[in-house]
């Protein structure tokens, strides 16, 4: 996931006077239409990405067209040439600005890479889960958009990792939910799968 900010340039005026103004929020109701339409339309269908927009600031009063807008959000990939290219997308559709008379800032900060888990390490994991939760608890991870910085490990060393389920029966609310919670008596489950999957990896040597 990396994460980007955006500022867009305009001319304020009087909102009784539009026709004086380059407005930004005109501009940027067409970049985010175009950002929008990077992954829909830009992006190879099969190729797992997502560029989300999560906060977006502008204006001081209700009668004036601010010059400045500001802008900002995620871009998740599993591809490293999908990275680039997202990125690529990104700057042509914020060009919008200059063609429309203002002008723009983009800036990018990079995350972490994607979070794959190797064979072997997954392998072990999964041999684990069943010999202490049985086969019916044990099921394969999907693939994901979510941030995730273990990686960076994953990276280095050979390295798996594994969701433990905490959901409270008959509870909807997820990950970032104000009043997110979980079963707490899971936790001993999860220990007890990271010590046993070191136990057995340190007994292989």
């Amino acid at each position: 996931m990396d994460s980007w900010f955006g500022k867009i340039f305009g001319v304020g005026g009087h909102g009784a006077h539009s026709e004086t103004v380059i407005d930004p929020f005109y501009i940027l109701a067409h970049i985010i239409m175009g950002l929008n339409a990077i992954v829909s339309r830009r992006l190879e269908p099969f190729a797992p990405a997502v560029v989300s927009i999560g906060t977006i600031h502008g204006g001081f009063a209700q009668n004036v067209i601010p010059d400045t807008v500001k802008i900002s959000g995620t871009l998740r990939y599993t591809d490293p040439d999908v990275h680039r290219q997202i990125k690529d997308e990104m700057r042509r559709v914020f060009e919008i600005a200059r063609n429309l008379g203002g002008d723009y800032e983009l800036r990018f900060e990079d995350g972490g890479g994607p979070m794959i888990n190797h064979e072997s390490a997954s392998g072990l994991l999964r041999e684990v889960g069943v010999d202490l939760l049985g086969e019916e608890n044990v099921r394969p991870m999907r693939q994901t958009l979510g941030a995730e910085d273990f990686g960076a490990f994953t990276d280095k060393v050979s390295g798996a990792m594994f969701v433990l389920g905490t959901r409270i029966e008959g509870d909807e609310r997820t990950l970032h939910h104000p009043r997110f919670d979980i079963d707490e008596r899971t936790m001993p489950i999860g220990v007890a799968v990271l010590v046993e999957a070191a136990l057995r990896f340190l007994r292989s040597y």
